[in-house]
């Protein structure tokens, strides 16, 4: 069984992001449509989406230390609570005013693999405790692909819209979509409520098999952190070109609706989460950077081709496949970063792995809309794959210098 030895609060956070993921998956396929629909400009959309990232690395600031000190069960109920009052406001009101204020402390559209936000950050310290740390690779691979997997199924009902158009005419067709999140909200609110958090308590027995990946390197956590942070701004430069948007970059090359985004999109987050659930397979294999950087290599040809793709079906099986490489990796990556520094600072090292792909993730909504206001929808594409390039060969440089999340040898 798939869930076999995961402990009850790890499931229970699992079940919270499944349920949020659903929400999540539906936006981040017809957030900008929707907004596109009431006929707000390109430029408009990137600014609301670059607010929204920005507000949330702001956050993140804040909440990954404090977790460590006050947990990470207050925080998250607080989210839920927001993203409540957030839907409530979207699905009765599209005044540009209190909808953009919505979006933006609402993430609508951003899609986060079902994780909570700026708040991600005290989530994967409160499931970081659960389990021990040699196990981590398993865990968060499997965390990332039930949040995946549940995108998926958003981005299904993402084509409501459509079915619903001959009664809800025009931009009224979208607003149902807010009450999905809504409904997750509420269930995330019932699991994490049941959740038990305290100290490093709940772990499997002494004598589970650990990952030679999960040594810690102690010594300089704090430059060790800093470094690694700027290697992954340039990753986030990248992100934000491409990923925020990427629904709305489908509608203006290829004049497809939400039926077939959604339907392409959902296809993507299931076969990404396959790939998360074989990326805990693979790390025993190459090690986690070294699945990291496959995986990601391989993502980043897909990426370079995905822009020249003549017809709508081709651009889909690039993007398919691009999503399941780079999204597939994210577990392994988590649990790469958590394993620099002791269990007493997992929330600051969550925080410093968010906020360095957050802040310059930002910028590139809004530089992706100017691009395509000016209908120039290729070089958001070029530029992403200058910036995720350097990142891979930084990336590579600093891990293995460090000599973590090598591949096992045999004796």
């Amino acid at each position: 069984m798939i869930l076999a030895g995961i402990p009850p609060t790890a499931r229970r956070l699992m079940a919270a992001r499944a349920a949020r993921s659903v929400g999540q998956g539906a936006l981040v396929v017809d957030f900008a449509l929707y907004l596109h629909a009431l006929h707000w400009t390109a430029l408009a959309i990137g600014a609301v989406y670059s607010a929204s990232l920005l507000l949330g690395a702001l956050a993140t600031l804040l909440v990954g230390p404090a977790s460590d000190h006050l947990g990470a069960k207050g925080f998250l109920l607080g989210y839920e609570g927001l993203q409540l009052a957030c839907a409530g406001i979207a699905l009765f009101s599209a005044n540009p005013w209190w909808l953009g204020a919505a979006a933006i402390a609402g993430a609508f559209g951003r899609g986060a693999n079902g994780g909570a936000g700026p708040f991600a950050p005290a989530e994967q310290s409160w499931l970081s405790q659960s389990m021990d740390e040699g196990l981590w690779g398993r865990l968060f691979n499997l965390n990332t692909a039930i949040g995946l997997f549940g995108m998926g199924l958003g981005a299904i009902l993402a084509g409501l819209p459509e079915l619903l158009s001959p009664w809800l005419p025009g931009a009224l067709a979208y607003r149902p979509l807010f009450a999905v999140v809504l409904l997750g909200s509420l269930l995330c609110l019932g699991f994490l409520w049941s959740a038990k958090e305290g100290t490093p308590a709940e772990t499997l027995p002494e004598d589970a098999d650990r990952s030679p990946d999960a040594a810690p390197m102690t010594p300089t956590p704090w430059r060790n952190l800093f470094t690694l942070a700027g290697i992954n701004a340039l990753n986030g430069l990248g992100i934000g070109m491409v990923g925020p948007l990427m629904a709305y970059w489908f509608a203006l090359r290829f004049g497809v609706g939400p039926a077939a985004i959604g339907g392409t999109m959902a296809v993507a987050f299931v076969a990404a989460g396959i790939m998360s659930l074989a990326g805990g397979k693979l790390t025993m294999r190459f090690g986690l950077v070294g699945t990291v950087l496959r995986l990601r290599i391989l993502g980043l040809a897909m990426l370079l081709i995905i822009p020249f793709a003549p017809f709508f079906w081709l651009a889909m099986v690039l993007y398919i496949l691009r999503a399941a490489l780079n999204q597939g990796s994210i577990g392994s990556r988590q649990a790469l970063f958590l394993s620099l520094v002791d269990s007493r600072h997992r929330g600051l090292a969550a925080t410093f792995n968010s906020i360095s792909i957050q802040i310059p993730r930002a910028i590139g909504p809004v530089v992706a809309g100017a691009f395509f206001h000016l209908e120039m929808l290729t070089a958001p594409f070029l530029l992403a794959a200058g910036f995720q390039g350097a990142y891979l060969w930084f990336y590579g440089r600093f891990f293995r210098g460090k000599g973590l999340g090598q591949a096992p040898h045999a004796d």
